[in-house]
């Protein structure tokens, strides 16, 4: 009897602390998905948004091809930046956790994390500035005579991808960075012991070991970089839209709620997907 009562008592104590969050859970995510995702069902016709169930958003989302180029433009703009984020990343951090001595590791990491202390909209901004026609690269190369006119930075995909890359490398440094001091020294040690080179030591113990961290920062810049909106409007313009710029365009000047519930909806399944395919290595525990 007394076991059961303590058993209950606990109970309610793990619910007591659960509960808030659960219910902010619920209040900000669950309720807006649902409401969105009924929206998406809907038809706007005219100015009146009718609630038909039916699956014609979507449909059209397939058939029409600036609506699918957008997702395609996100995708390509946020792989991109993926993999040139963790090439640049990954020794960066490694320079940090190996090289850097410990009792200076925390000023680097300050260092790295410096970009985050600014306004999203400033660095975009600043970019726009360094990259545009009279900016810092053009007006450099121009002065030293490497090019007799300026270069079509600004408004581009380059400029984007360059604007994301300057972000979420410090945040795969973060990640990185903490797989690698977790890692046992003896580890690397004993493959050196048997027989295994530098880069075998790397290719078989250290980055499978850092790769969970890899991993996370990867999918968290997947998340940030697709869903982002200021980053390609700022940098990129309107050369090619991205598909949060493209949600943006049927709220803004569409009033398509309908439409952009849709887009909303497939952007999310998208990144479920990438979760999915992720979720190996994010879930991966050290043995």
């Amino acid at each position: 009897m007394a076991q059961a009562t303590l058993e209950t008592r606990e109970n309610r104590r793990a619910w007591g602390f659960v509960t808030p969050a659960l219910l902010w859970t619920i209040a900000f995510f669950v309720i807006p998905f649902i409401v969105m995702a009924a929206i998406s069902l809907a038809t706007r016709k005219g100015r009146e948004i009718v609630m038909a169930f039916n699956l014609d958003n979507y449909i059209t989302f397939f058939e029409k091809a600036h609506l699918l180029k957008g997702l395609f433009v996100s995708l390509e703009i946020t792989f991109t930046v993926t993999i040139i984020s963790v090439v640049l990343a990954y020794p960066l951090a490694w320079i940090i956790a190996e090289r850097v001595p410990q009792k200076w590791q925390r000023m680097a990491l300050i260092m790295a994390i410096l970009p985050f202390w600014t306004s999203y909209v400033v660095r975009s901004y600043s970019w726009l500035l360094v990259l545009a026609k009279n900016g810092v690269i053009n007006n450099t190369l121009l002065h030293i005579g490497l090019i007799a006119e300026p270069l079509e930075l600004a408004s581009t995909r380059t400029a984007t991808v360059i604007g994301f890359v300057h972000f979420f490398v410090m945040l795969l440094t973060l990640t990185i960075y903490a797989n690698l001091v977790q890692m046992p020294p003896n580890y690397r040690r004993a493959a050196a012991d048997l027989g295994a080179n530098g880069f075998q030591v790397f290719w078989h113990v250290v980055l499978p070991l850092t790769l969970p961290g890899i991993m996370v920062g990867a999918f968290l810049t997947f998340v940030l970089c697709i869903g982002d909106y200021i980053t390609p409007q700022i940098l990129g313009g309107n050369n090619e839209l991205a598909l949060p710029q493209v949600i943006m365009l049927q709220l803004g000047r569409r009033a398509d709620f309908p439409m952009a519930a849709t887009l909303s909806i497939i952007l999310m399944a998208v990144v479920t997907l990438a979760y999915i395919a992720c979720a190996r290595w994010l879930k991966m525990e050290r043995t």
